[in-house]
């Protein structure tokens, strides 16, 4: 008679999974990232911010989502600041003053400083003084009102892309950060969506935006997540947090299927396996070009990593082998922080690898 699954655990501190598999949303068992948070957090919200930008990039699946959401949270929650997240995909000018517009405080704000924003269907409208219809003008007045009632605006944008919405929209960021206007900016995107936004000639002033490179999560604290949520030994629950290799959707997967299936080992690992493998691992193998794949092939070869022996089945040298080693490792699918090693970062990408090169 097959047993019967444990669908909750001893621990009931939670009534349902506290684990999720939806990209981007806060679950409620999370790992934070404590010291990169202080710093941005900091280096935002001191009297004289050392930084009006930053820009966090990592592979699918690290966390930049969930990263931007808390740090926005503990910006906002300074006080004196309103945070407003908008879509790449919309014009982003216009859905600012919209949005700016449509907070009950600023609003009322915007009013006693007679900003008309009436053309932007927002109801704003002021007797005498004749509308603005410039997105760029709407703003610089709105900030200008807000620096002088000292608040401060932060701008969420996540999986920026190079398209013509967040190349206007940085073109008259930069003009507001030259005005010495209180408006801030944290982005989310891939390495490459990046690159080729601080690419573009008239947006050079993004090379010098800090970038955030989200590291894998903490092992020992994944650990005590699951020695918590599941009862565990401590010596299975950091054999389980090791299963993830420190990835952050990886972390939430192993630990939702756990729950959902737990006296069933080898059934969380095959779900664990497939759900990697369609939901992220498909899509990061599809935007890697055919010398990554060629590269990642031969490392799935390698079980330790050894750079001179990837080179040796690729019949590389080093010049040629390192620019390629480099993308990898930007794009969070390579880890080469140990000295002649290069290894993957992502859980069970080797096997993928092997079934699908």
């Amino acid at each position: 008679m097959k047993a019967k699954e444990t669908k909750y655990p001893n621990d009931h501190q939670y009534p349902d999974n506290p684990f999720t598999m939806d990209f981007g949303r806060e679950p409620n068992e999370i790992i934070p990232r404590l010291r990169t948070m202080d710093e941005l957090v900091t280096a935002f919200t001191s009297d004289k911010p050392s930084q009006h930008i930053a820009m966090i990039t990592g592979v699918r699946g690290s966390g930049k989502t969930v990263f931007m959401t808390s740090a926005a949270r503990a910006v906002s929650d300074r006080g004196n600041w309103t945070a407003v997240e908008l879509s790449p995909e919309q014009d982003l000018l216009h859905s600012l003053v919209v949005k700016l517009a449509e907070e009950k405080t600023l609003s009322r704000l915007f009013q006693r400083t007679q900003i008309n924003l009436s053309l932007f269907g927002v109801g704003l409208k002021v007797d005498g003084n004749s509308p603005v219809s410039d997105p760029e003008v709407a703003l610089e007045r709105m900030l200008e009102s807000m620096k002088k009632h000292q608040r401060r605006l932060l701008i969420t944008i996540d999986e920026v892309v190079n398209n013509q919405n967040i190349r206007v929209f940085a073109s008259v960021f930069q003009i507001l950060l030259r005005r010495d206007l209180p408006v801030f900016l944290l982005m989310t995107g891939l390495f490459e969506n990046i690159r080729a936004l601080q690419n573009q000639k008239t947006l050079t002033f993004l090379y010098r935006a800090p970038r955030i490179a989200l590291e894998p999560l903490n092992i020992g604290i994944m650990a005590d997540s699951y020695q918590r949520v599941f009862s565990l030994p401590r010596d299975q629950a950091i054999q389980m947090a090791r299963q993830t290799r420190g990835y952050s959707f990886a972390f939430q997967l192993l630990g939702y299927y756990t729950w959902q299936h737990r006296s069933d080992p080898a059934r969380v690992r095959t779900l664990f396996k497939q759900h990697l493998s369609e939901y992220v691992y498909d899509k990061i193998w599809s935007e890697m070009t055919a010398k990554e794949r060629e590269i990642a092939a031969a490392m799935a070869q390698v079980p330790d990593g050894s750079i001179k022996s990837i080179r040796s089945l690729l019949n590389m040298e080093t010049n040629q082998f390192n620019p390629y080693r480099m993308q990898l490792i930007r794009k969070g699918i390579a880890n080469g922080n140990t000295y002649g090693k290069l290894t993957f970062t992502l859980p069970l990408f080797e096997e993928y690898v092997e079934e699908n090169a």
